[in-house]
């Protein structure tokens, strides 16, 4: 299934196809986190979310914890009753769970 897992480690166990893309460097993957704010941003259902500044603290946060080896994981309630959530793994290994490996692609 697609649904994230109550670990966020555990999203290393999940099927390959649900990788949407892997980065080298934290900043990387923090942009990618951007633009996918970006880009939910209108729908999201909390108006403070809709803005520029949470996004930036959020991106800047992740960038600041995938360096020392942290996950993100975050989640946004969006207009209609939907759900969007948006998670960063470590896996060269994982910080809390070091016996999973990297999913294939």
């Amino acid at each position: 299934m697609d649904l994230p897992p109550l670990e966020t480690a555990y999203w290393l166990t999940k099927p390959g196809r649900l990788v949407r893309g892997t980065w080298g460097e934290p900043e990387e993957a923090a942009r990618w986190l951007g633009k996918q704010l970006t880009a939910h941003a209108p729908r999201f259902a909390s108006e403070p979310d809709r803005g520029t500044t949470r996004p930036a603290i959020l991106v800047r946060s992740a960038a600041e914890r995938l360096g020392w080896g942290g996950d993100v994981s975050h989640g946004f309630y969006l207009e209609r009753p939907s759900f969007l959530s948006l998670t960063l793994v470590c896996c060269s290994p994982n910080r809390t769970r070091p016996e999973l490996v990297c999913p294939e692609r």
